[in-house]
């Protein structure tokens, strides 16, 4: 499985960008529970959304919610972030990953990068003030 981020970018405070992941290589995409996550600079790997296979189930972490939205197009292979009201503090590289077994992820561990088999190479988000 191949997973491709684009969408990145410089941006203004304020401002909103829309992040696209495809996948290929595997050809149940519509299968598998997915999930964004951003690494800042000097920081730990941190959960930012998450979507059930069939787009039904979604979470977010805290520092997005209401901003962010996490959808997919699964006759496309492709999961979406779109991010409005960025601030300076969402400035990271984004990650989108992929569940290899077609068993759901439960609640509690939507945030786990551990759950996640698949990693794409990330694409820079910068916000400035």
């Amino acid at each position: 499985v191949q997973l491709v981020e684009s969408g990145g970018g410089l941006v203004q405070a304020g401002g909103s960008l829309r992040l696209s992941c495809v996948a290929s290589g595997r050809s149940t995409f519509s299968t598998h529970d997915m999930g964004w996550f951003r690494q800042a600079p000097g920081k730990e790997r941190a959960f930012v959304s998450f979507i059930g296979e069939n787009g039904g189930r979604t979470a977010y972490a805290d520092s997005v919610k209401g901003r962010f939205t996490i959808s997919r197009d699964n006759t496309k292979n492709t999961l979406y972030l779109q991010m409005n009201r960025l601030k300076p503090e969402d400035t990271a590289v984004y990650y989108c990953a992929q569940r290899s077994s077609p068993n759901r992820i439960i609640q509690s561990s939507m945030g786990d990068p551990s759950v996640y088999d698949y990693w794409g190479q990330g694409t820079q988000v910068t916000v400035s003030s």
